[in-house]
Parts: structure tokens; sequence; C-alpha cells
């Protein structure tokens, strides 16, 4: 009975991983949508609707405590509106990649994101970082090299959506508060800036809201499409071990990637197949690597 309880909730976490970062594969489906609004107005919209949907939702499993505390804490609240901030710039960033046809280079960010991750952890919080796991960052920084020197351009937009991730990442691990309540407190200090530029582009005739009924439903489901894929993450978290979430985290990039590519038809060139085989090579030996260690640590 044990076993296929534990069985159970593993399958189902497995369901939760697949809709979370499968949602997250498919943004560019959505954000395309639209690309005719402004990427500010549509992070605007994506802050205050996404404020709304989890506040309800903490409303309806009973965590108004859990969020209070947090509004108490002064150190919680600096800590959370640093990685707002930084969150804030990686929504907005990405949302520009997206609807300026740079759909290969956004996915290329997110590949790199654990990487820069695991190298964080090694500078700021003293984790240990393996030989194989060094020689991974490695080789993660000779593909962005090669890819410098051969085309001439650095890959912006790329590399700021992997650091901004990452130390959002970093601050909410030192910050150590509740992921749901933390978000909802993290949406509730930018969403007054947020409504003041909504408020300030319709008062100049130029907002996007209600110009349509269809583009009015899409800017308001900004705040389902960002609050859900997290719900999920969070239940899939707490059924499935970290080894096995780990896995699942290459699914968003790679659907960004497939969809970058063969729908929207942006150029894959030689210079970004090179970069790509080098950040592949070294993901595999990064999980390779991960997956070792803890087989080692298992026995006994």
């Amino acid at each position: 009975m044990v076993h296929s309880s534990s069985g159970q909730s593993e399958r189902s976490g497995i369901l939760f991983a697949l809709l979370a970062y499968g949602s997250w594969g498919l943004f560019p489906l959505y954000w395309k949508q639209l690309n005719t609004v402004p990427a500010l107005e549509i992070l605007s919209h994506r802050m205050a609707w996404s404020l709304v949907l989890l506040l309800m939702l903490l409303g309806a499993l009973g965590r108004w405590k859990t969020l209070r505390g947090l509004l108490r804490s002064r150190r919680s609240l600096a800590m959370l509106l640093a990685s707002a901030a930084i969150l804030a710039c990686n929504w907005g960033i990405y949302i520009y990649g997206v609807n300026s046809d740079r759909v290969v280079e956004t996915s290329l960010g997110y590949f790199i994101n654990p990487l820069v991750t695991v190298l964080l952890g090694f500078l700021f919080l003293g984790e240990r970082l393996g030989r194989w796991k060094q020689v991974a960052v490695a080789i993660a920084v000779v593909g962005v090299g090669g890819f410098i020197l051969h085309s001439g351009q650095v890959p912006w937009l790329a590399l700021f959506l992997a650091l901004s991730f990452a130390l959002y990442g970093l601050l909410r691990k030192v910050a150590n508060v509740d992921p749901m309540a933390g978000l909802a407190v993290e949406t509730m200090l930018l969403t007054p800036v947020a409504i003041a530029f909504l408020v300030y582009q319709h008062g100049n005739g130029v907002g996007s809201f209600g110009t349509s009924g269809w583009l009015t439903l899409l800017l308001a489901g900004c705040g389902v499409v960002t609050s859900m894929p997290l719900l999920w993450f969070n239940h899939a978290a707490k059924r499935l071990s970290l080894a096995t979430l780990g896995f699942f985290q290459y699914v968003a990039p790679s659907l960004q990637f497939l969809l970058g590519v063969f729908l929207y038809r942006e150029p894959f060139t030689q210079a970004y197949q090179i970069m790509f085989g080098f950040i592949w090579t070294a993901l595999l030996m990064y999980s390779l690597s991960s997956w070792w260690e803890r087989r080692a640590n298992a026995l006994p």
C-alpha cells in the first residue's frame, strides 16, 4: 500500500512537472499573440493580473497568515523587493525577445541557466562544484566564446536571461520564504508601479486593454499563464526528488528552441549550431555528473 501511494504521488508529480515545464516551453505561442502590444505594457498586465490570481489562490488555500508574516518581516520584504526587480527584468526581456523574433536566443538563455545557477551557488553559497561540473561550465564558456568569435556579436539577450533567472533563484534561496506567498509579495511590491504605468498609457490614449475583446482577454489571461505553471511546479517539487525534477528543466528551452526553428523559421546559423553543440555537451556532462554524485552518496 505504501509503495502504491508513493508511486501514485510520483506519477502525479511527473504530470505536474510536464504541465509546468511544458507551459513555459509553449509561452512563445501566447506572447506572439500580443506582438502588437509593447513589452512593457504586457509586463505591467502580467504583474497586475498575477497578483489578482495569487491573492485568490492564497485566500482559497487559507494562506493569509503566511502572507501577513512576510509583509511584517523587513528582511523578507527587502529580499523580495530585490528578487521582484530581477524577475520583472527577466519577464520583460523574455517577452521582448519572443516578440522581436529571437525565440532561439531566448531558449539558449534557459539552456545556459542551470550552469550559471551552479556557478553562483559555488561563488556565493560555498556549494561544492565537482571536477566534471567545472569542466561543464568551462565547455559552456568556450561555446559562448566561440559564438562571439564566429559571429562577431555577443548573445546579450540569452546571457541576460540566464544570469537574471539564476540571480533570482539565488535570492529566493537565501530569502527562504514560501514560494506562492513570496511570489504574491513580489508582484504586490511591483504592481503599484505597473498600474501607474497602465493608467498613464490609457490616459494618453495608447493603452491596448479594451481596444478589442480578444486582446483584452489575452492581457487579462497573463495572470493565469504566469501563475498556474508556478503552482504546478510547486506541486511537482513536493512529489518528486530534485534528481527527477532536474531532468524536466530542459523541457521548456527545448520546446522554445523547436518553436523558434521550425514554427517561426528563425535562422539557425552555423555560429548558433556550434554554440548549442557546446552547451548541450556541457548540460549532458553536468546532468551525468549530478546523477553519478547522487548515486554515489546513496550507496551504503
